[in-house]
């Protein structure tokens, strides 16, 4: 009989953000079928700077994310579960085609929450969860 634990194998994935080792997390969790990605804020993790838009740090965000989830062994196309925070409820409107261009044929569950997020200058923060199919 194979073993059942074996699947379940917990394996963490790394953006690079100094913030991971800092505070203890990772970018991303794969835990059998699932993958689960952390808050994402909009830095470019390979120059440590945050863009002053909105638009721009949801890109970014994305971008990680991308590279988590296939770094994982999943795509975009896999995830099922989104949240937003936005630290204030104008940058809505900004955001939606933007994340409409990338999840609009994916169509995961998804909630947007406008809240302060820990610096200002952060804008969006974005998590995922992905399923494999």
């Amino acid at each position: 009989m194979a073993d059942a634990g074996a699947s379940e194998t917990r394996r963490l994935i790394s953006s690079g953000s100094p913030f991971e080792r800092t505070a203890g997390y990772s970018r991303a969790l794969v835990q059998g079928d699932w993958c689960f990605v952390s808050g994402t804020t909009g830095y470019d993790y390979a120059t440590m700077t945050m863009p002053d838009t909105v638009e721009e740090q949801a890109r970014n965000c994305l971008k990680t994310i991308d590279g988590a989830v296939r770094e994982a062994g999943f795509s975009l196309s896999d995830v099922v579960r989104c949240h937003y925070y936005i630290s204030d409820a104008s940058f809505a409107d900004r955001v939606f085609p933007i994340l409409g261009e990338v999840f609009g044929d994916i169509r995961p569950a998804a909630t947007m929450i406008v809240c302060g997020l820990i610096r200002p200058e952060m804008l969006i923060e974005i998590e995922v969860t992905a399923l494999r199919r």
